[in-house]
């Protein structure tokens, strides 16, 4: 049986979403944020003294902490492939690029804002205009792929989308909080997401108290700025 180990308002809800597409069964164990950073019952888990999440486990004594292996992990060994192209797909090179892009190229964008405004830097601070700038073209480029496509790797979901909603999402929490109105085609892709069941379910199951990031507004200040999840504007009205 396959363990999630789940942190609430973390990116760990790409892993309970993949298995709600996948029809995975899964044991998931939910921990709160203490306010802000893991707490010591995660730290506290066998193979885990950071306190990541996600952190899965499963038979065999295999124990995962990178979102994108375990996707892979789960696609692969649970899933028969799907949600994956093969390389002899005609977008097998596009899926790829967007499967990665989230962590390697998207979120360090979205948290060098997050710590350079948490620096208290002016608004004419050279750093942090460059900052906003590349968090400007990354978007941009997600927004022009969206604009001919329903989903990143063409008409159907892949992990590619469930690596990277969460940075346009969740991620707005922390930080940046990012006003995705310049960029039509995300707002569109957005609400597209928010109408999958599985997705609905994920969201439900794993923190049921989060009121999904799926506008174009973010709150006015990240949950860094009002003392962590002891904050409710990350909370259902």
């Amino acid at each position: 049986m396959l363990t999630i180990h789940h942190l609430s308002v973390s990116q760990c809800e790409r892993i309970l979403w993949l298995c709600e597409e996948l029809g995975v069964d899964y044991k998931m164990i939910k921990y709160m944020r203490d306010p802000i950073l893991s707490p010591e019952s995660l730290k506290s888990v066998p193979g885990n003294p950071l306190g990541q999440s996600p952190f899965v486990e499963d038979d065999g004594g295999v124990q995962l902490s990178e979102s994108g292996a375990i996707v892979d992990y789960i696609i692969h060994k649970y899933g028969g492939g799907r949600l994956a192209l093969k390389p002899d797909d005609p977008r097998y090179a596009e899926y790829l690029q967007w499967f990665h892009y989230s962590n390697g190229t998207l979120q360090p964008a979205m948290l060098d804002i997050m710590f350079v405004d948490g620096s208290g830097a002016g608004k004419d601070n050279p750093m942090r205009q460059m900052a906003y700038s590349r968090l400007d073209q990354r978007l941009k480029w997600i927004d022009e792929q969206l604009a001919s496509n329903k989903y990143l790797a063409g008409d159907s979901l892949t992990a590619g989308d469930i690596m990277t909603v969460y940075s346009l999402t969740t991620q707005r929490y922390w930080g940046p909080q990012a006003d995705l109105s310049p960029y039509k085609n995300i707002v569109r892709y957005l609400q597209d997401i928010a109408q999958r069941p599985a997705y609905q379910k994920a969201m439900e199951k794993g923190d049921p108290e989060m009121q999904p990031l799926l506008s174009a507004k973010a709150p006015e200040k990240g949950l860094f700025e009002v003392g962590g999840v002891t904050s409710d504007i990350w909370k259902k009205k």
